[in-house]
């Protein structure tokens, strides 16, 4: 009996080290194996993707849209100046129009270039007038300003082509400003000379900034009418 009794004590505690010696095993075994993680679902994963291409087509850029025209600094009547296009029956400066059809394709901001200089309303004395003006190298003060540069990763940069160059006010806008690191992009409107050379007129004045030698440019006949043109030239810049 006493054997009995003491077979039977032997086989339990051995039975309990083989289970011990079992769940120190399991434990080592989850120390040691890697942690996988959760892998994201089809859904989420193209949603990602299509986050990423319209992060792309756009740079995922802040973007400022500046222009000149000479009918926000006429002193008169918008509709009463030589520099006016009429679009869905609303009366705009022919720069001020291309770059709201900027601004509604890109998201960007609209900043209005605005001077202390007083240009006639006429077309005969305005043309008259900045020949003078450049003649002078005059440069007019600016009267509006952009609050906060470093905002912006591109800025488009829009004006009329008088006498085959820039208006003067736009030198008085380069010289105000650094754009080095930026990427300007110009657009001009014209009565035949186009761009005129001035993205390379801009690139020397801002030497540090990457400026798009491929501006938008169209005829101030035109101009009201320039929306799918703008549309096609963004596509081609990716935006």
């Amino acid at each position: 009996m006493k054997d009995t009794y003491t077979r039977f004590i032997a086989g339990l505690l051995a039975l309990v080290m083989v289970l011990a010696l079992t769940a120190c095993g399991k434990a080592a075994a989850a120390e040691d194996s890697p942690t996988v993680a959760p892998q994201p679902t089809e859904a989420a994963a193209q949603a990602a993707d299509e986050t990423a291409e319209s992060d792309s087509a756009t740079g995922g850029e802040n973007i400022l849209i500046a222009y000149f025209t000479a009918a926000e600094n006429s002193g008169v009547d918008a509709v009463s100046s030589a520099s006016v296009v009429t679009v869905d029956d609303t009366a705009k400066g022919v720069s001020q129009a291309v770059a709201d059809m900027i601004a509604e394709r890109t998201g960007g901001e609209l900043f209005s270039i605005q001077t202390s200089v007083v240009y006639p309303a006429d077309m005969g004395e305005l043309i008259d007038y900045v020949a003078e003006e450049q003649d002078a190298g005059v440069l007019p003060e600016l009267t509006t300003h952009i609050e906060d540069l470093d905002e912006y990763d591109t800025v488009f940069v829009g004006f009329p082509i008088w006498w085959y160059d820039m208006p003067q006010v736009m030198y008085s806008f380069f010289e105000e400003y650094d754009f080095a690191g930026k990427t300007i992009i110009p657009f001009t409107v014209h009565n035949g000379s186009r761009l005129s050379g001035t993205p390379a007129t801009i690139q020397e004045l801002e030497p540090e900034a990457t400026v798009i030698q491929d501006g938008f440019t169209v005829s101030h006949q035109k101009a009201a009418e320039a929306a799918e043109d703008v549309a096609a030239w963004l596509d081609g810049l990716g935006y």
